[in-house]
């Protein structure tokens, strides 16, 4: 089957194109001929060696989209069936396996390019809206990094819940009219959101902050977070750790709730599967979408991880594997 591995932490170019043998499925696991992959921040940290020490050759990839090709002899899927998944060892490959439980039946109305767009990034989104950051209609929320895959997904989902304003925080103010199209209120700079925030709120502060960039805007936030507010903290794209003093939290009632999809695939994988159907409910509703911001050849994932780490695209970007 064709696979990219990589047989070294680096830059773009250890990443290689080639063949191995299909994987071999246990009972309890089905195999799943990939249509799409979605490239995700997360790879691009793998690749460099930022996750883990990792075992070579290494597959990255979190997530497909595709066709079930073989099932064990109790499984409730059945050949032909067509899915998303989070897979075993990677997903930048023709074929992969995965565990039943993270394994997700798709509609036919949504394609497999737009199905790829959803399990990490919409799955995710879902619950950071309506399980850890809990969100009211009343609410002022900030989202961090609006313009890309988990901050597009945020703010449609924001939208959706009746979130009364919706601040999104962008790199570049270039990227603002694709924001503001998905149904941010006000697009600022990480720069100067913290004081757009007060101003917005007359000096309130927002009830809720997504953070999945860390570093110094994890202070910044905290500048800008309201009494009894939440900030939710789902990643470090800055590479920097964020940082608080419990001074910062006791006295004005606030909360930091932390969350990490990979850790709940591991260890509470039944927690995905309600959030993954109300997520599909709404992409077939056409209540949400993704814009897709390009598809390359899985040949070309290099590529694709150059456009990731240059930040210069709006949605998802994709790998095409075996298609439609």
């Amino acid at each position: 089957m064709k696979v990219v591995i990589q047989n070294e932490f680096g830059d773009p170019d250890v990443l290689m194109a080639t063949e191995m043998d299909r994987p071999m499925v246990k009972e309890g696991e089905v195999l799943i001929k990939t249509g799409y992959t979605s490239v995700n921040y997360a790879d691009i940290k793998k690749r460099k060696g930022a996750k883990d020490s990792g075992k070579f050759p290494m597959i990255l990839g979190l997530d497909v989209s595709g066709t079930i090709e073989e099932v064990g002899s109790n499984s409730s899927f059945s050949v032909g069936d067509r899915v998303i998944a989070f897979p075993i060892g990677g997903s930048y490959a023709e074929y992969v396996r995965a565990t039943e439980q993270l394994v997700f039946k798709i509609p036919d109305d949504i394609s497999f390019q737009l199905a790829a767009a959803i399990p990490t990034v919409s799955i995710l989104s879902y619950i950071l809206i309506h399980e850890i950051g809990e969100v009211k209609k009343s609410d002022t929320i900030v989202i961090h990094s609006a313009a890309g895959g988990v901050g597009s997904m945020l703010v449609q989902l924001a939208n959706e819940a009746g979130v009364e304003k919706v601040i999104a925080t962008v790199g570049n103010l270039s990227k603002t009219e694709y924001v503001k199209k998905l149904g941010a209120d006000v697009v600022c700079t990480y720069d100067t959101f913290t004081e757009t925030v007060l101003n917005q709120t007359d000096g309130r502060g927002a009830d809720v902050i997504f953070d999945s960039v860390a570093g110094d805007v994890t202070g910044k936030s905290l500048d800008c977070l309201a009494l009894y507010g939440t900030l939710v903290q789902f990643g470090n794209s800055s590479g920097k750790a964020g940082t608080f003093k419990t001074s910062d939290v006791h006295s004005s009632c606030r909360n930091v709730k932390g969350f990490s999809l990979g850790t709940t695939r591991k260890h509470k994988p039944e927690r995905l599967k309600p959030a993954a159907e109300k997520v599909l409910e709404l992409f077939s509703s056409e209540k949400v979408t993704l814009p897709i911001a390009r598809i390359f050849d899985l040949s070309e994932a290099a590529l694709a991880h150059q456009l990731i780490e240059s930040r210069n695209y709006e949605g998802k970007v994709l790998l095409k594997i075996g298609g439609e």
